[in-house]
C-alpha cells in the first residue's frame, strides 16, 4: 500500500505529455543551485521519462492513479540501465517574452571529464551562462545523444579510429551507423509542454534548428556557440563545418 502523504507530495510535480507516440511523464520542477564560476544560480529541473521505459505499460500509463502507477513501477524498471533526459529551466520561462533555449547532445568525455577532443564542455558552460546572462531560458540534456547517437561504447570504438586519422562522421560509418542518429521529438515535446512563445536557439547545427522549426516551434533566431578551439580538437571542428554542415561564419579557425 503506497501512502497517500508520499502521494500528495508527488502528485502535484508530475504530469504527462501525450502525443502520437507515446506518452512521457515528466517531473518538476524541482530547485536546483548551480555553481557558475563561483556564482549561485537556481535553476529549475526536469526529468522526463517515455512511458515505455516503465514495466507493465502494454496498455499505457494509467491516468486516474498516474502517480501511484509510477511509484508502483519504479523499483522493477530498473531505470539505472537506462538513460533520462532532463532540462534546466532559469527565469520565467513560460511567460517571458525573450528565451534562449540550448539542446546539448550528452558527452561523457566532455562535460563530465572535461576532454579537449571535442568543444561540448565548453558549450555545455557557456551556454548555461548565456541563459542566466540573458534572464530566460532553458538547456535540454539529451542523455541518449551520446556520440550523435551511437552511445558511449561505440563513441570508444569511434575514438580508436579517430586516433588514426578517421574524422567524426568517417568513423561513424565505419562503424555501421549514420554520421549522425540523434532525435530531438521527445525535447521538441517537452520543450512545447513548458513554452508556447517565441524562442531563440543556442546551436551552430542547422539539424538543430531544422528540427525546432519543423516542430512548429516559434524559432525568433539563433546565437552560435563557438570556442575552446584548440590543437586537439581543432580537426573535429573542422568536421563539424565541412561534413556536417555546421554554420561556419563564426567559427574562427582560418
Amino acid at each position: 500500500m503506497i501512502d497517500e502523504k508520499i502521494v500528495g507530495i508527488l502528485d502535484d510535480r508530475i504530469e504527462t505529455i501525450k502525443s502520437k507516440n507515446g506518452t512521457l511523464i515528466l517531473v518538476g520542477p524541482i530547485q536546483l543551485p548551480v555553481n557558475l564560476e563561483g556564482e549561485t544560480h537556481t535553476f529549475q529541473w526536469y526529468c522526463w521519462l517515455p512511458c515505455r521505459d516503465l514495466v507493465h505499460t502494454e496498455g499505457g500509463c494509467k491516468e486516474k492513479e498516474r502517480t501511484e502507477f509510477l511509484i508502483e513501477q519504479l523499483s522493477a524498471s530498473n531505470l539505472a540501465e537506462k538513460q533520462q533526459s532532463s532540462a534546466l529551466v532559469y527565469g520565467d520561462f513560460a511567460g517571458g517574452e525573450d528565451a534562449l533555449i540550448r539542446m546539448h547532445s550528452i558527452c561523457h568525455t566532455g562535460d563530465i571529464f572535461g576532454s579537449k577532443r571535442c568543444d561540448c564542455g565548453y558549450q555545455l558552460h557557456q551556454s548555461m551562462k548565456m541563459i542566466t546572462a540573458h534572464g530566460t531560458g532553458a538547456l535540454f540534456y539529451l542523455a541518449n545523444h551520446e556520440g550523435r547517437g551511437i552511445g558511449l561504447f561505440s563513441k570508444a570504438m569511434a575514438y580508436l579510429l579517430q586516433e588514426k586519422g578517421y574524422d567524426t562522421v568517417e568513423a561513424n560509418l565505419e562503424l555501421g551507423f549514420k554520421d549522425d542518429t540523434r532525435s530531438y521529438e521527445e525535447t521538441l515535446l517537452v520543450l512545447g509542454h513548458l513554452r508556447s512563445k517565441p524562442v531563440t536557439l543556442i546551436t551552430n547545427n542547422p539539424r538543430k534548428l531544422a528540427a525546432l522549426k519543423a516542430s512548429g516551434m516559434n524559432v525568433e533566431d539563433r546565437v552560435p556557440l563557438w570556442g575552446d578551439i584548440s590543437e586537439f580538437n581543432r580537426k573535429y571542428l573542422e568536421t563539424k563545418v565541412n561534413r556536417s554542415g555546421h554554420f561556419a561564419e563564426e567559427l574562427p579557425i582560418p
